[in-house]
């Protein structure tokens, strides 16, 4: 249920985020979602790493977590402040990077649909996160792009999922 929640939560800020980027919300507004899912994120990845029966798979499950965590933590942290982001983006490259080994092993292990769908999704998710990096760290002309794949990685990773999960459709 906890990773119906996150993907529910996750697709909501992807898709916000994707709007802010193209200019439908403002600095202002758009801190406050990623500040919750962040929030929300951190919390259900230290409940996996340090809750009782914590062991090697749910520590790795916190570590990649926590990938989401930082990511809307420190957006929401740059839109507070004003900061230009770069920081972010040389993050972002680090994320892009770690997140293609997950989608290849998540890919070869995959037996069900819902392993072969969470190994798609890192791979979408690894796109998304090397955009961020082309466009806050090296400044490339691609805030349409990056926006684009936000919403629709919103929607299809994360919605989506999310709901079918919290309503028992997708066990």
């Amino acid at each position: 249920m906890l990773t119906g929640l996150v993907l529910f939560y996750v697709g909501a800020v992807l898709i916000l985020n994707g709007l802010w980027m193209l200019g439908r919300l403002h600095d202002r507004e758009v801190w406050v979602i990623n500040l919750l899912v962040g929030g929300v994120t951190l919390l259900v990845a230290l409940k996996h790493a340090l809750g009782p029966g914590a062991d090697a798979a749910s520590i790795k499950a916190a570590a990649l977590s926590l990938l989401f965590s930082f990511t809307y933590l420190w957006l929401a942290i740059n839109r507070l402040t004003g900061a230009d982001g770069r920081g972010l983006g040389w993050f972002s490259l680090f994320v892009a990077i770690s997140a293609v080994p997950v989608a290849v092993d998540t890919l070869q292990g995959a037996v069900s649909t819902w392993d072969f769908w969470l190994g798609l999704s890192w791979a979408v998710w690894g796109v998304l996160w090397l955009l961020y990096f082309l466009l806050l760290a090296l400044q490339k002309p691609v805030a349409r792009l990056t926006a684009g794949v936000a919403i629709a990685s919103g929607v299809l990773t994360g919605w989506l999922p999310g709901y079918l999960l919290l309503t028992g459709a997708m066990a």
